[in-house]
């Protein structure tokens, strides 16, 4: 089995209510939905050549939910995740940033995404069982506590 190695980034967006349709005293999070696989995942990709984590992460989130104003609150680190998937052994290293909306801006999202995630918010404290991977699972726990703590600061 051949190896396919690669670096990806993504986000963690934590939200307030401040967005039309959720409830205000409540926190949320941004997940997305991939029916064509049965799969629930955080927003991440490609870190391509010449771009640093934080870029990468901003625009992958940006082009898989189509929010525009991201805001960058902490890195919440790398993990190496490793999978079989076709004729691959594939060993990523993804890196992670907790984040916010500044606004509800939106951008046009590439055709692809547009037909592969549907983005949806669910409340902090169910984000965690609804992730189909134990590793998306572990980064939405140490977001949450780091946005929890920041929030009591």
């Amino acid at each position: 089995m051949a190896i396919k190695q690669y670096q990806a980034a993504g986000g963690v967006v934590i939200q307030q209510g401040k967005i039309a349709g959720l409830d205000g005293e409540r926190a949320y999070v941004l997940l997305l939905d991939r029916a064509d696989l049965g799969e629930v995942r955080l927003p991440k990709g490609h870190i391509d050549p010449g771009e640093d984590a934080v870029t990468a992460a901003r625009r992958e989130t940006e082009e898989e939910t189509g929010f525009a104003d991201l805001t960058v609150l902490a890195d919440l680190g790398n993990r190496t995740v490793e999978f079989d998937y076709k004729e691959y052994h594939v060993i990523r290293d993804e890196h992670y940033f907790l984040m916010t909306l500044r606004s509800e801006r939106r951008s046009p999202r590439p055709a692809q995404d547009e037909q592969q995630f549907r983005p949806f918010w669910v409340a902090l404290e169910k984000a965690v069982e609804l992730l189909t991977f134990a590793d998306e699972r572990e980064v939405v726990r140490t977001a949450v506590e780091r946005y929890l703590q920041a929030d009591r600061a």
